[in-house]
């Protein structure tokens, strides 16, 4: 069964589209505070293939909480607000939404969404430089051969992988990886990394795609 996590302040619209979601077997784990959901995201980054988020939220504009998931996860993300002006739908895509549905709408609209943006994301083969990510098969391949990687592995270059050219701190990489602890006087981190490098021929003295940024962490070049 797909998990899908809503954040949605209106009780009666999360009532709602968390039945209407189950009829169709997702199962839906839904918040009405985004501080709250945030923090579960980032303890289960791998376990939901979408979040529907609503932009009118307490704590947080809607907007911060779109971009901090990007910035926890690659997951799909549908918004779901009544805020339906073009300016509103541009900024959502531009802060990593996939789709944005203007309220009121039928909930069938949304199951429909969602199964559109499964079926893209089983379907695709991703590329990135030398590499190609299979994320149906859970699969790494590098100038087309298999990677052999454990989860952890697979994890951490996927994520690497989706963040071609940006520098991710060990802290972020502990957050975005289900299974890593961050101690900054923990050197598992890097040990996984260590063990990615080898698997992919990247000589950690002179690096082809990851390199080490003194005091914070990794970047990968693709």
């Amino acid at each position: 069964m797909e998990k899908i996590l809503l954040i949605e302040d209106d009780l009666d619209m999360q009532t709602l589209i968390s039945d209407y979601l189950k009829n169709y077997d997702f199962e839906v784990t839904a918040y009405d505070k985004p501080k709250e959901a945030l923090e579960h995201l980032k303890k289960n980054s791998d376990a939901y293939v979408i979040v529907v988020l609503d932009l009118m939220l307490p704590q947080m504009d809607g907007f911060d909480v779109c971009k901090r998931i990007r910035q926890l996860s690659s997951v799909p993300i549908i918004i779901s607000s009544a805020r339906g002006e073009l300016s509103d739908k541009i900024l959502g895509f531009d802060l990593g939404a996939d789709d944005y549905l203007a309220k009121p709408y039928e909930p069938r609209e949304l199951v429909i969404r969602i199964n559109a943006i499964l079926r893209r994301s089983l379907s695709i083969v991703k590329t990135v430089g030398d590499f190609e990510i299979d994320a149906d098969k859970h699969e790494i391949k590098i100038d087309a051969l298999l990677l052999d990687l454990t989860k952890i592995e697979y994890d951490i270059l996927h994520l690497f992988l989706l963040n071609n050219g940006k520098v991710l701190s060990r802290e972020s990489i502990s957050n975005s990886v289900t299974g890593i602890e961050y101690n900054s006087k923990d050197r598992t981190i890097d040990m996984h990394i260590s063990n990615i490098r080898q698997k992919i021929g990247d000589d950690s003295k002179d690096p082809q795609y990851i390199k080490s940024i003194w005091g914070i962490g990794y970047k990968f070049i693709g």
